[in-house]
């Protein structure tokens, strides 16, 4: 058998370069790059073995170690988790940086490979800069973080270790059923010792992403479902985007004449105008959609997780005789909350069930209720994105003036407070892909690093990111990153002064205005934060509006911008779109002083007697 010598970092990224993936585009590089932020534990290591095949598979450096995991989930999110990117960061605080992002791709079921630094593996210089002691176990360290967020673990302790495990962490992120972060925690020294590795190890190899057929008797349950059923429902998630599948599921809809309602993981599936597309569904959800998800008598959720806001927290779904089917490709989403389940990919059962219902169609009464909601919902969108005379314009407006700016091949990005809500509701996708949230983990600080991310995976594509003040602050240093690697984003900072969705979220549940808007914290004096300058001081173009009118022309000198260009407007904190939504529950005190708690808990112990049983 033919040999390398290489140290096991060197071998690592080696194989990795050499990994490809079969698309409908053709086969690319599964691995697009490398972020890295060097320290102790990587810099001699890892650094040295990324330097030598920079040409091959590049390396990006970041300003913060959660930022640069955004980026890389949001990459894998944009390019519908056919191609994905790794991660890696010294020991210690390094490594914990990720963690959150790591949370962020188990949730959302996304692909991303982490390779933090670890303690040296022979103990030598125990306890070793920035190395956690636990006092009574001599294997744990910082990463034992990874294991509850990674789809799959090891600690990389020998160099041929990396000959099972590398293939093993690719196998995981490649497998819809599977899909995640795989964390391989690699032993500083172990980076650095040398093994003959089999030259065979390194040769190209193409892998292919599975798209499990159904099961022939699941299918025909929910073929003789479909066909039993008087008003029946399809829901769509992510899944149908992960499956390319959203031409199909379109003729299917349009044939049938069964509506469709979206999550926020599937939005976009349809165009925004398509006949049958009733909108946003759950909490957030238009009032179309809403009124047909409490009407059918059959619910199909095809790739979705059916979280609570999908859901209404179980309400939404949950009537007495309603059945419910999930179509997902992971036994564990198929058979949640007591559901028929159909495991499968969400195009092999779309294009079974356009083969299997022939030309059949739902009663044409059903479809007629259903779309004509439609109408009535879009005179709701434009009455809550239309300019007014009040004195800070909402959300919602501000909305308004960025779809109306933005181009047709648009991407908006968002993930946490109340902008994921209104989008929700009201953005328009024209294009696949066009709907870029984060709500599975709710991640704030996700938004501006995950549209580097988005934009990397979509270079062609006018990328718009729509942050509040409070998630900016959070995370903003990939602004820098975004400048410094040419990946123009288009910011909108919607200033309300605080956490205004949670302020909105207290007085619902009956609690005070606490602690949430900076004017409801204790405080000596009130920040009077200049967005504009601070974003200035990392290298975008900026500029602070005073109200919509001057934020339409703003959108227009960022559209010609050559470099990422941020706008800030105060908005008002406190409304929302009134029209849709359904109960998500939040556990209310079941005693209190005040009596407005009281009454809230009332109203939520009459909600929780309505919630649908199940797994």
């Amino acid at each position: 058998m033919s040999t390398i010598r290489l140290t096991a970092a060197q071998a690592t990224v080696r194989w990795l370069s050499q990994q490809h993936v079969e698309t409908r585009q053709g086969v690319v590089p599964y691995f697009a790059g490398v972020w890295a932020i060097f320290g102790h534990g990587n810099v001699a290591g890892l650094g040295e073995a990324l330097h030598g095949v920079r040409d091959v598979l590049p390396t990006y450096r970041a300003h913060n170690e959660q930022g640069m995991a955004h980026a890389a989930i949001a990459f894998a999110k944009q390019s519908r988790r056919e191609q994905a990117m790794v991660c890696t960061s010294s020991i210690g605080p390094g490594a914990t940086n990720m963690v959150t992002a790591a949370a962020l791709a188990h949730v959302n079921r996304l692909p991303v490979l982490f390779l933090p630094g670890d303690v040296y593996a022979s103990r030598r210089p125990d306890p070793v800069l920035q190395q956690v002691e636990d006092f009574g176990d001599g294997t744990i360290s910082a990463n034992d973080c990874f294991k509850p967020v990674s789809r799959y673990f090891d600690r990389i302790v020998r160099p041929e270790q990396i000959l099972d495990a590398l293939p093993r962490a690719l196998a995981t992120m490649l497998d819809p059923a599977t899909c995640g972060p795989a964390t391989l925690a690699f032993c500083q020294d172990v980076q650095a010792e040398a093994f003959d590795y089999p030259e065979a190890f390194f040769g190209r190899r193409v892998w292919r992403i599975r798209a499990a057929r159904p099961d022939s008797r699941e299918l025909g349950d929910l073929v003789a479902l479909i066909k039993a059923a008087k008003a029946p429902l399809i829901v769509a998630g992510g899944g149908v985007l992960y499956a390319r599948a959203e031409a199909a599921l379109a003729a299917l809809a349009f044939d049938s004449g069964v509506p469709v309602a979206e999550t926020q993981g599937g939005k976009g599936s349809l165009a925004w105008d398509h006949p049958r597309n009733l909108g946003s569904v759950g909490v957030t959800g238009s009032l179309a959609a809403n009124a047909a998800a409490e009407a059918a008598d059959l619910i199909v959720g095809i790739g979705t997780r059916l979280q609570d806001f999908t859901t209404g927290s179980r309400v939404l779904f949950g009537a007495a005789g309603r059945k419910l089917v999930q179509v997902n490709v992971a036994p564990y989403d198929a058979h949640k909350h007591g559901a028929v389940s159909v495991v499968g990919d969400a195009g092999a059962v779309i294009a079974a069930l356009t083969e299997r219902l022939g030309g059949w169609k739902v009663p044409a009464a059903w479809t007629d209720e259903s779309t004509g909601r439609i109408a009535g919902w879009n005179a709701i969108f434009d009455d809550a994105t239309a300019p007014d005379d009040r004195a800070l314009p909402t959300d919602a407006q501000v909305l308004g003036a960025v779809w109306r700016a933005a181009s047709d091949n648009a991407v908006v990005v968002c993930a946490a407070g109340g902008l994921p809500g209104e989008l929700h509701k009201l953005w328009r996708a024209k294009q696949p892909g066009g709907y870029h949230v984060e709500y599975g983990f709710s991640c704030m600080g996700y938004e501006i690093a995950g549209a580097v991310g988005v934009k990397m995976a979509a270079p062609d594509r006018e990328v718009h990111v729509m942050v509040g003040d409070g998630s900016y602050l959070m995370l903003n240093s990939e602004l820098a990153t975004s400048v410094m690697l040419g990946t123009k984003l288009i910011v909108t900072v919607l200033d309300n002064r605080g956490y205004g969705c949670i302020n909105r979220l207290q007085s619902a549940t009956g609690g005070a205005p606490f602690n949430n808007l900076l004017a409801d914290t204790v405080h000596q004096a009130l920040p009077d934060i200049d967005f504009a300058a601070h974003a200035r001081s990392l290298g975008a173009r900026s500029e602070k509006v005073a109200d919509l009118a001057e934020l339409e022309a703003a959108l227009q000198r960022a559209k010609a911008s050559d470099r990422t260009y941020v706008m800030v407007i105060d908005t008002d904190p406190v409304p929302t779109t009134e029209g849709g939504g359904a109960w998500w529950d939040v556990a209310v005190p079941e005693v209190s002083v005040r009596p407005a708690v009281n009454a809230a808990r009332e109203a939520y112990e009459n909600k929780i007697k309505q919630q649908r049983t199940g797994d």
